[in-house]
C-alpha cells in the first residue's frame, strides 16, 4: 500500500463497488427483455439480408449480368 492509498483505506468502509437496488426497482434482467426477443431480431434481420441477396441475384440474372458470354 502506497502513502496515496492510505488515507483511502480509513474513508471508504469495505464492501461493493455496487449499491444495493432499492425496493421496487427493476433487476438489470427486466429492463433487458426477454432472450427470444433478441433471438426474434437477429432472424428477422437475417432473412431481410438474405431476401435482399436473393433479389439481387434474380435482377442481376434477369439483366444478363450473369451469362458468360
Amino acid at each position: 500500500m502506497t502513502s496515496h492509498d492510505e488515507g483511502r483505506a480509513d474513508e471508504e468502509p469495505p464492501g461493493p463497488d455496487v449499491p444495493a437496488p432499492e425496493p421496487g426497482a427493476e433487476t438489470d434482467a427486466a429492463r433487458r427483455g426477454p432472450g427470444w426477443l433478441i433471438v426474434g431480431v437477429v432472424a428477422a434481420t437475417l432473412l431481410i439480408c438474405c431476401c435482399s441477396a436473393v433479389v439481387g441475384l434474380a435482377l442481376s440474372w434477369s439483366a444478363g449480368l450473369l451469362d458468360s458470354r
